[in-house]
This record gives structure tokens, C-alpha cells and sequence, in this order.
């Protein structure tokens, strides 16, 4: 094990997959000698040369196009979108050609080996050019799957995961958990499946529901929740799509409320889709309403970042709402 934030794991990760497989590929904006403008690809040009990690001009849509092509030719692609604010511009590329490649060739050809990553969401005073969480646009896209670690643990195993499964994926990294985030990793190879949420914390009445660097938000609601007797059960979705059906209906089952927490506008957001599911499958057993604890229905604003963020306090409030109701 060593002691690494967020970023180190990611670099880490992408590091422990070059190495392994020649066919991985780094690219992106700033990403070569620079090492990207979080550093997250740091000295990797060094190690495997400017022809297997190098930048790319300043174009999305051209960024993700020429990673499908790379893809279909048996590459293992791993495309930098500087921030995910800027995804939108590759947006067709991305829904229309790399979600459909495999369908629309019957299973001729595919870009099964590529991933993209992208730093996302708030915390870091980036205003709305820089703050956004966009995963919503993508988990509506058959063909996809969409990925946010929420530790250091988390991105290494996930992202080589990632690099490795056999279906396109959209890496989200919770820029504002890159260097905050710190814990134990294996210096070694190893992956996290794909789909499985965790169970961070086991309790009997609600249950708290997140990804990326929400994940922290709701651990702090859950113990502030503990103090005045409400016993919360912690939940990291991790993947969203596909998403852990099973773990988390099996939770809510248990104890018959569901809070959930993401960074993303409340409307159209992640959420409504995981409140929809549950409700189907848990509504004999519900004791309260699932609430929704998310960001606000405007663009992201700079002035006002906290009071947009769907902080540990806005939570609890919800926790206890809910276990009153």
C-alpha cells in the first residue's frame, strides 16, 4: 500500500496500464509535457514517449472522434476532456458514434477499448464554465457507461476497469476530491467491477444514497445523524450506468427510506431516475417519500457556490424530514 490522493491514484492508474498493454493510448489537451492541467497525466510522455501520450489541438468533438477511430482499430484509447464543462461540443461524437458503433455495425466493430475522462463538478470556485456535472446527459445513452470514483482506491481500480472493459466508458474524476482526497493504495495491478455499488455504512433507518464527492457530503450527514439517534446506511453508487439495482433496493427494503444526494440540477438530475426505479420495486416497504437532495435548478453560480451545494447540512435536514414524516 501507499498513501496517495485522488490524482496520484488516477496518474498511478494510467501509469500500471500503459505499462501492461502498448495498445493504451493518452491524449487530450495539455495532457503530454504539461501532464494536463491537474497533472494528472504527469510523466507519462517521459516514460512512453510523445507517440502513446501527446496533445491534441484545442477541439472536443475532434478529441473524441479521433479516439473512436483509435478505438475501432483495436486501440485502448483513454481521451482527456480538460474539464467536463467543455464534453458538450463532443457531445455527438459521443452519443451518436460511440454509444451506436457496436449496434449500428451489428457487432462488426466496436470502440469497446475506450475510455474518457473528464474532472467534474463544484467546490473550487470554478464558476459555471468549470463546476458543471453533466453525468445525467450520458446515463440516458444506451451503449455508454458512466463511472465516478469517490477515493483514491476507488479511481485506480475503477479507471483500470475502465481501460479495460469492453464497452466504451465516461470517467467522471470529482476534481475538487483530487488532491483532498487521500488514502491507502496498491501500488500493484488491480480492478473494481464495474456496477457494484458499496456499502460504506450499515444502519437501519435510511438510507443515504451518492457518488463522487458527494459520497463525503453524506458520510458527514450520517454522523451527524448518529448523534441524535437516526442510524444511516451509506451508500456509493460509483457506477451509473449500469447502476447496482440490487444493492440499493435491497437497502431501502431494509429500512423504508431513501435520501439521495448529487451535485447536479435537481430537475432531470441523475436521481429522478434512481427514485423512479425504487419506487417500483420498494413501494410496499416505503415509510416516507424518497427525497432528493441536489444542486439548484440554475446555472452554476460563483458568488453563490455554497449555497448551490447540496452540503452536508442541507442533508441532514432531509434525513431527518424523512425519518419524521
Amino acid at each position: 500500500m501507499a498513501q496517495m490522493n485522488l490524482l496520484q491514484a488516477l496518474n498511478n492508474a494510467l501509469d500500471t496500464a500503459m505499462a501492461a498493454d502498448e495498445r493504451v493510448i493518452c491524449f487530450g489537451e495539455d495532457v503530454g509535457q504539461f501532464g494536463g492541467v491537474f497533472r494528472a497525466t504527469s510523466h507519462l510522455r517521459d516514460r512512453y514517449g510523445q507517440h502513446r501520450c501527446f496533445n491534441t489541438p484545442l477541439t472536443e468533438q475532434g478529441i473524441a472522434g479521433f479516439a473512436n477511430g483509435l478505438a475501432a482499430s483495436g486501440y485502448r484509447p483513454v481521451a482527456e476532456i480538460q474539464f467536463a464543462d467543455y464534453i458538450f461540443p463532443a457531445f455527438d461524437q459521443i452519443v451518436n458514434e460511440t454509444a451506436k458503433f457496436r449496434y449500428r455495425t451489428g457487432n462488426e466493430f466496436n470502440v469497446g477499448g475506450l475510455t474518457i475522462r473528464a474532472p467534474y463538478g463544484g467546490g473550487i470556485s470554478g464558476g459555471h464554465y468549470h463546476s458543471q456535472s453533466p453525468e445525467e446527459y450520458f446515463c440516458h445513452t444506451p451503449g455508454l457507461k458512466v463511472v465516478i470514483p469517490s477515493t483514491p482506491y476507488q479511481a485506480k481500480g475503477l479507471l483500470l476497469a475502465a481501460i479495460r472493459d469492453p464497452d466504451p466508458v465516461i470517467f467522471f474524476e470529482p476534481k475538487r476530491l483530487y488532491r483532498a482526497a487521500v488514502g491507502d493504495v496498491p501500488e500493484g495491478d488491480y480492478t473494481i467491477d464495474l456496477g457494484r455499488a458499496e456499502v460504506l455504512r450499515e444502519g437501519g433507518d435510511v438510507t443515504l444514497l451518492a457518488w463522487g464527492a458527494q459520497v463525503e457530503t453524506v458520510q458527514k450527514a450520517a454522523e451527524l445523524a448518529a448523534e441524535k439517534g437516526i442510524e444511516c446506511e451509506v451508500i456509493d453508487l460509483r457506477t451509473l450506468l449500469p447502476w447496482d439495482v440490487e444493492t440499493v433496493t435491497n437497502s431501502v427494503l431494509k429500512t423504508g427510506r431513501l435520501v439521495i444526494n448529487h451535485e447536479a440540477t435537481r430537475t432531470g438530475g441523475f436521481g429522478a431516475e434512481l427514485s423512479a426505479t425504487v419506487q417500483e420495486k420498494c413501494f410496499l416497504y416505503l415509510e416516507s417519500p424518497i427525497c432528493r437532495v441536489t444542486g439548484l435548478d440554475t446555472p452554476f453560480p460563483m458568488a453563490h457556490e455554497r449555497e448551490y451545494m447540496p452540503d452536508h447540512l442541507k442533508t441532514l435536514s432531509a434525513i431527518e424530514e424523512t425519518v419524521n414524516f
